[in-house]
């Protein structure tokens, strides 16, 4: 029988995030610390001074204005030691002048990578995969993406999914397929006969039908 002891450890949408203590490279943190008050995007490389690493990190730092503008923190993570990691960070800095301010967890342990499920065997048993956890301020994990090793994250998602699910949380709708700001949002579906009639006769809603109405947010 197949091994799925990480497919088990894996943490799953609407869980709490597990809370763990770390060294980074701005100093000790602890997550639930760090997490209060804010939503926080915890991501994972598979290593330091790696090319496809190296511009998913960039362009986390070049938009960190960004994620500040939206009340959330960014947290990256690899298997690294953290002399590693400063001197990689130094690195880029000299070489494109791109600053990783964010803090980046030294994970020599695997302790919070085997936490987050992000050790896929059939990649690699000593390197992370590229993982990106959507925790709210709550503390529940809200959105899970996990790339190959070999294929970049897509930046321009990361940054629609976050407006979208504070967009949700802000206005009580959900939201469509490829929304973007801007765009109309789905109000929830009526529950009960009463509602199903308030909601036909109903002039402010775009209507498609009962069961899927649209308006401006």
């Amino acid at each position: 029988m197949e091994d799925n002891t990480t497919i088990n450890q894996m943490p799953r949408i609407g869980d709490q995030a597990p809370d763990f203590t770390a060294s980074t490279t701005t100093g000790p943190l602890k997550l639930s610390e760090y997490n209060k008050d804010s939503w926080v995007i915890l991501f994972s490389h598979p290593a330091d001074f790696t090319p496809v690493c190296t511009t998913e990190m960039s362009a986390f730092a070049v938009d960190q204005q960004f994620f500040d503008e939206r009340n959330t923190k960014l947290l990256g993570l690899s298997i690294d030691s953290i002399h590693s990691h400063l001197a990689w960070v130094n690195n880029v800095k000299e070489k494109t002048g791109v600053y990783f301010q964010f803090p980046i967890i030294a994970d020599l342990d695997m302790k919070v990578s085997q936490l987050y499920g992000m050790l896929h065997d059939k990649e690699s048993s000593t390197a992370a995969v590229r993982a990106v956890f959507f925790i709210d301020p709550k503390g529940t994990i809200r959105l899970m993406m996990y790339y190959p090793l070999n294929v970049g994250r897509n930046m321009e998602e990361i940054k629609r999914a976050l407006i979208a699910l504070q967009t949700a949380d802000e206005c009580n709708c959900a939201l469509p397929i490829n929304w973007t700001p801007g765009e109309k949002a789905i109000v929830p579906p009526p529950k009960t006969l009463a509602e199903m009639d308030e909601r036909i006769k109903n002039t402010e809603y775009e209507m498609v039908d009962f069961y899927l109405a649209k308006k401006d947010i």
